[in-house]
């Protein structure tokens, strides 16, 4: 592979091409925080694994798999991450190990793919083992890892219709360059990337994300005070992570909601708080009377519209609710995560548009765990009969917390996978 000439020819262009946008990224705003970093490598030192999480998604579930691999002992570890929001949570995660361990974690931002970069990079660290979290497919990083005798690993894999399609049409270079092993999160997954790589050993695996999930978060002391948000004769239905694309739609659900079944306390939650003055006049033009959550006092004991004007405060209020509508989702907009609400026990109604939540699996709808519905007027009709036939809470969370509890355990598999790597099992 390392004597093909078309790969040598490619990686030549492509080390031309890095070098002559360096000096405009350096410009970015958004990429200056870590940017002498990705640039460098002098700060580098040896490791024997090398996990790259690019941002905050993929760093939970880095440090989901780090966690499991500080309980065998002498493993060096780099973890890198692609932007600041991941670099924070991998702060914030692997601190207690740090501390424990010392200098065996190692965080750092993951450099350019740069020929010339990421050559000098490896020499540095030389793994042993080099793992990738979902869908992190870069052609030098790839190049200089199988030149050094590194295994790479893509882990808790997926591919998107989109980046199928894109990689698809270089598939002569991925014939070259792919990786020893992808352990994918789906049969579709999987079938995507043996398509991508044809000589790299696939497999499917249960995805990291179930276990990050905190099933114990409703019984959690913070859940329990939110338990008194409401007095228990007043229903409170919750309009959460409300996108500014979909804010008319969530207006006609509340006037709905509000006429047929006036006797009920509503909580909109935007989901960016720039959003607020936008709700104030779109509410005083319906000439729908409001409240600042900042100005409420509680348990409400009136009908009301609550706007939400504190932040993170949303998960806490789930416990309280009879009904939650999680928005992100009457729009192609990924959707936001329905799992929270759920495992309060609380009914919980999604539009159709949840891809950045797909990985959660269809069962949890068929199964009729989280209601999902097509248009704003089918998720007010539901939320109009939860209020009227309340659900068993107990019964929802139960079936919610095994739903999850049963496709744990992803965690795990990768991390024998990556010990087999480092022949250590």
């Amino acid at each position: 592979m390392t004597k093909n000439a078309f790969i040598l020819n490619f990686l030549k262009v492509y080390n031309i091409a890095w070098k002559l946008a360096l000096p405009f990224l350096k410009k970015n705003q958004r990429l200056d925080a870590g940017f002498a970093y990705r640039t460098g490598w002098a700060h580098h030192t040896s490791a024997d694994l090398w996990i790259q999480a690019a941002s905050a998604g993929e760093a939970w579930l880095a440090v989901s798999i780090i966690k499991q691999l500080c309980t065998v002992p002498q493993i060096k570890i780099l973890v890198t991450a692609t932007t600041a929001q991941g670099m924070e949570i991998l702060e914030s995660g692997l601190e207690p190990m740090i501390r424990k361990r010392r200098s065996d974690i190692c965080i750092q931002w993951f450099p350019f793919d740069a020929p010339f970069i990421i050559e000098n990079t490896i020499k540095a660290v030389a793994p042993r083992v080099m793992v990738l979290l979902e869908t992190e497919i870069w052609p030098a990083l790839f190049f200089f890892l199988k030149q050094n005798k590194s295994k790479i690993m893509i882990i808790n894999a997926r591919m998107s219709e989109k980046s199928f399609a894109r990689y698809s049409k270089t598939k002569f270079l991925w014939d070259h360059l792919g990786p020893d092993l992808v352990m994918a999160v789906s049969d579709r997954d999987r079938q995507r990337y043996e398509t991508i790589f044809t000589r790299s050993r696939t497999m499917t695996m249960s995805n990291i994300k179930f276990d990050c999930i905190e099933t114990d978060t409703p019984g959690s002391e913070k859940a329990e005070s939110a338990a008194g948000l409401c007095r228990s004769s007043l229903p409170l239905t919750i309009l959460a992570s409300i996108r500014q694309q979909e804010e008319s739609q969530v207006l006609e659900i509340l006037k709905l909601i509000l006429k047929e079944f006036p006797d009920q306390a509503v909580a909109i939650f935007p989901r960016h708080m720039h959003r607020i003055e936008s709700w104030k006049k779109r509410l005083k033009s319906e000439n729908m009377k409001f409240q600042m959550r900042s100005d409420s006092k509680f348990p409400l004991s009136q009908p009301c519209i609550i706007l939400w004007d504190r932040f993170g405060e949303l998960k806490t209020a789930y416990a309280s609710a009879d009904a939650v509508f999680v928005g992100g989702s009457l729009k192609p907009l990924g959707g936001q995560n329905f799992l929270e609400p759920v495992i309060s026990g609380t009914v919980t109604i999604t539009g159709p548009y949840y891809d950045d939540f797909a990985w959660v699996g269809r069962k949890i709808f068929s199964e009729n765990i989280v209601l999902k519905k097509n248009t704003w007027h089918e998720v007010a009709r539901t939320i109009l009969y939860a209020l009227k036939n309340p659900e068993d809470k107990k019964k929802l969370k139960h079936s919610a917390i095994e739903y999850i509890v049963s496709r744990q355990g992803g965690t795990s598999s990768a991390c024998t996978e990556i010990l087999k790597g480092l022949k250590l099992i």
